[in-house]
């Protein structure tokens, strides 16, 4: 089987230096470099694409643009590249959003990926109009998938729950494909509804061995509801012709920080009610001493950057071995980015996926395998 490798569109803002953000932080300054236009943010889709991405993930929060109106657009700029949308199901209803979806599928060729997003800051979801808390929020988004599902699926839907009701709901056109949920949370309620409705369960890219107790633990409730579920991580990625050459790149990122931004950011992020987020601040504890937290793992984006914080670093067969170590332990898909978005998305595309491709991991989704046989020439070098 082969891996699938998935783009990141930073629709709050690109750099040459990690743009901050997220989980209640504000976005940094470096967002504002190259802002998030149609016209960027199409280079870095039609890179994606030709490279052999098959799909990119959109962000979804008050510090980004709208992920289904930017992606809507897009889509009529690109021509293959699924996009994973990112959405929060407190803010549409259950049946509009599945109706969105469908409609999403018959305008693009079915090119919808859904990445839900239950939501971790209480005072973000206030923001608008959203004040349960955080167990009543996963609780809701398991009756939402509940509904959705049931709507996908062609059937009438009623049902009374304790957060949603729907009485004779159906649609009129179904989405084909049924787009397919990612979903994450480390939590034990995000466990459950993971198991429960999703087809992928995203981590983010914590250490192997942390994240092969997740696997387990999230394949072992899937089996208990009789359901098989995929499974994904999210990184961040630095690969050059040599080891010294991404590490020196790490370095030049980890300088632009400002200690006061590091301070500020570290404050808001442990107020933060998501394990998750927990699990990553405990991997670096708000110190730039230590960040390598595993061979070719880096923890230093999330000192300035909320939510996803470590990223692969290397020369391009250091982190085809780290991606085939995460593979090894059950990982088939991989949501990556990198600083800036454009040039990572060459560095990794042409030096890194040649070699997967060499072993046996990958294939192009849209190219004759002939032209993958040998390594490529990087962007830039």
């Amino acid at each position: 089987m082969s891996l699938t490798f998935h783009w990141f569109l930073p629709t709050n803002g690109d750099s040459r230096h990690v743009v901050g953000g997220g989980h209640g932080t504000p976005v940094t300054a470096a967002g504002g470099d190259r802002p998030p236009s149609i016209g960027y943010l199409t280079q870095i889709a039609r890179a994606a694409e030709d490279l052999g991405f098959v799909g990119a993930l959109t962000p979804t929060g008050a510090w980004c643009e709208d992920a289904w109106l930017t992606t809507a657009m897009l889509s009529q700029q690109t021509e293959r590249l699924k996009f994973l949308v990112a959405f929060r199901p407190a803010f549409v209803s259950p049946t509009l959003a599945a109706q969105m979806a469908s409609t999403y599928q018959r305008q693009t060729g079915g090119r919808l990926l859904l990445n839900v997003v239950t939501g971790g800051e209480s005072r973000e979801q206030r923001a608008y109009g959203d004040f349960l808390d955080k167990d009543a929020r996963y609780a809701r988004t398991g009756e939402f998938l509940e509904i959705v599902r049931g709507l996908w699926a062609g059937d009438t839907v009623d049902l009374a729950g304790e957060h949603l009701q729907v009485q004779d709901a159906r649609l009129a056109r179904l989405p084909d494909p049924v787009p397919e949920v990612y979903f994450g949370g480390s939590s034990p309620v995000a466990g459950e509804i993971a198991a429960r409705h999703s087809d992928v369960y995203l981590t983010w890219g914590e250490p192997p061995a942390q994240v092969a107790e997740k696997i387990a633990r999230i394949r072992g409730l899937a089996e208990k509801e009789g359901r098989t579920v995929r499974f994904g991580i999210r990184l961040h990625v630095i690969t050059r012709d040599t080891s010294e050459q991404a590490w020196a790149e790490a370095d030049r990122l980890l300088q632009g920080f400002d200690p006061a931004t590091v301070r500020s950011v570290q404050e808001g992020l442990a107020r933060s009610e998501s394990e998750g987020q927990q699990r990553m601040l405990a991997l670096h504890g708000g110190s730039s001493g230590s960040l390598e937290i595993h061979p070719n793992l880096w923890a230093g984006i999330g000192l300035v950057r909320g939510g996803a914080g470590t990223a692969l670093v290397g020369s391009h067969d250091e982190v085809a071995d780290r991606v085939e170590e995460y593979h090894r332990i059950g990982i088939d898909e991989f949501v990556l980015s990198g600083y800036p978005h454009l040039e990572e998305a060459y560095w990794f595309g042409e030096g890194v996926l040649p070699r997967l491709h060499a072993r046996g991991l990958w294939a192009h989704p849209h190219q004759d395998a002939a032209a993958l046989t040998a390594p490529q020439v990087p962007f830039g070098s």
